[in-house]
């Protein structure tokens, strides 16, 4: 019953992690994507953003996966992920120190008011992020009492059996450090939670089974195996996201084989630094708290040795983790998401931004040759531009679903209303963007129709389309400059006059080709062959319009 307790209480204290950190996240909102995307102007300032956005949040796993996916979305370069995960390492060394609180403090009474005030929090719509909170954090504290209380049920000071199995591991030996370093790695990976290893190392330690040096041991091998998250995140990410997830990797292993070289040098100036002398027996009080003090001292000297060396940790990170040929010669495959990286869903909608921006960027490339193909007179030549126009239309028709797949798999997760209305929106932006390359593929049909020699544009007409594709054009410019422009200081104003200025110049020319077509100045079937290209100039830049408004929030 003691074992199931236990096993219970980490089940629930990893719940209860996960929790808090995904509360915090939604709380943060688009202000923590931000920060992220702003205050890493250096390799210090990202260190610090790092160790503040692990602190909010309450999770290195999360602030590293959320580096990658930024990574992955273009919006960091790879030192920069390299210094905000150094300041992760740092700031999640809050949380050891508040699971030493856990267990040096009885906060019994302290986590049944916070399940009571989380409960109606909970219920009020607008604090009920905060109640998840609370009950995350009541959760966490409730399981370390449970811990707490089991193992002093176990006795396990006095079970000659486990004395005898760890008395057996000498700690003056650097092979037994290496076992338990190794099984702390291996451990982490497995539960993926390095707050589950280090409440079972404090466990173990505090009951005075577990000498302090291989009880660090298992804390530095929780090092490495935190690492894993992130790279089994980006494993299908592209090769940039790859890069960060194995910087994160290697800088932690680098800090790992310096302090087995001074291994026991250091220890033991954190045990005089937490008023523990490891030669004493007794004072298993002050254990969680010098586990919790080398955590610190180990990220922090780390981090201190290794920021200036950030240019040369990015080259070996390029030299190990190369482009993947075969994968630029993919006929279809999306820039900027991995659905392997959905583990963070309120960072995942800036990642589908993005991809967003850069479909609009590809369809205004459409539209140009869409331009060219007007003034191509050689017909092979022709021939290949409608060919290349087709393929285009065919990518935005998988663009399309590859997107909106990845914003339903998002919507599952449990999100703020405000990335819930960032997924509606998105979602008629795509819809839109496509209907876009449809038109550009009509225009392209219409205009590769001049092979009869009776639909030959003369001069004239081919100038007043020229004039309709150049306002055209100017409306695909200035959406793409909404899509990836601070929407705070976006308006529609430009965008409303480019359509008036359209839908002007429509009409106008309509009416000029009615009065052609009966004077016989050109036949019907070309009048209206060159009053659709007018029309469906018209029409896609309803669409420009449509995908404007969306993003600026209006009539949605």
């Amino acid at each position: 019953m003691v074992a199931m307790q236990m096993l219970g209480a980490l089940a629930l204290l990893i719940y209860g992690m996960k929790m808090m950190s995904e509360a915090l996240q939604k709380m943060a909102g688009s202000q923590l994507r931000h920060i992220l995307g702003a205050m890493t102007t250096n390799r210090f300032t990202g260190m610090l953003t790092g160790t503040l956005v692990t602190c909010a949040v309450q999770s290195s796993s999360a602030t590293t996966v959320m580096t990658v996916s930024f990574v992955n979305a273009g919006l960091l370069t790879l030192a920069q992920a390299i210094s905000i995960i150094m300041g992760a390492n740092i700031g999640t060394t809050l949380t050891a120190w508040i699971m030493s609180l856990g267990y040096n403090v009885d906060l019994t009474n302290v986590v049944f008011i916070a399940f009571l005030v989380g409960l109606i929090l909970i219920y009020k719509h607008r604090f009920r992020f905060l109640g998840d909170f609370l009950f995350g954090i009541a959760f966490l504290f409730f399981s370390l009492v449970i811990l707490s209380n089991a193992g002093k049920a176990l006795d396990l000071a006095n079970n000659e059996d486990v004395v005898s199995f760890f008395a057996s591991f000498d700690t003056s030996s650097r092979l037994s450090i290496l076992i338990f370093l190794a099984i702390g790695t291996v451990i982490t990976c497995i539960v993926q939670s390095s707050a589950a290893v280090m409440a079972i190392t404090i466990l173990l330690c505090s009951t005075g089974v577990l000498p302090i040096y291989l009880g660090i041991a298992l804390v530095m091998g929780e090092n490495i195996g935190t690492t894993a998250t992130a790279n089994l995140a980006a494993l299908g990410a592209n090769a940039q996201a790859r890069r960060a997830a194995l910087a994160h990797m290697l800088f932690n292993i680098i800090g790992v084989i310096w302090v087995l070289c001074l291994f026991y040098p250091f220890v033991d100036e954190v045990c005089k630094l937490a008023g523990y002398n490891p030669a004493l027996s007794g004072q298993t009080e002050r254990l969680p708290i010098v586990l919790s003090m080398f955590h610190t001292c180990f990220n922090i000297t780390n981090t201190l040795l290794l920021i200036g060396f950030i240019p040369q940790l990015e080259r070996l990170c390029y030299w190990l983790i190369k482009e993947d040929p075969k994968q630029k010669k993919e006929s279809f495959s999306l820039q900027h998401i991995s659905n392997n990286l959905i583990q963070t869903p309120e960072i995942a909608v800036l990642q589908a931004q993005k991809e967003t921006a850069s479909f609009a960027e590809r369809i205004h490339k459409m539209f140009s040759l869409v331009r060219s193909l007007l003034d191509e007179d050689d017909l092979n030549k022709r021939k290949k531009l409608h060919e290349e126009i087709e393929h285009e239309e065919d990518y935005a028709d998988q663009t399309e679903l590859a997107i909106a797949h990845y914003l339903e798999e998002v919507s599952d997760e449990h999100l703020s209303d405000d990335t819930k209305k960032k997924i509606r929106r998105m979602m008629r932006e795509i819809g839109e963007l496509e209907s876009i390359s449809d038109s550009c593929y009509n225009l392209a049909r219409s205009l590769h129709r001049r092979e009869d020699p009776d639909m030959t544009l003369s001069p004239e007409l081919k100038e007043h389309i020229h004039e309709m594709m150049q306002l055209t054009d100017d409306a695909l410019s200035e959406m793409k400059h909404i899509l990836q422009g601070p929407h705070e200081e976006m308006t529609l104003r430009e965008t409303y006059r480019i359509e008036n200025s359209i839908n002007t110049l429509r009409q106008k020319l309509k009416n000029e080709n009615i009065v052609n077509v009966n004077n016989h100045l050109y036949s019907y079937t070309l009048g209206t062959m060159y009053i659709d290209i007018i029309n469906e100039c018209e029409k896609l830049g309803d669409y420009v319009v449509n995908v404007a408004e969306a993003r600026l929030k209006k009539n949605v």
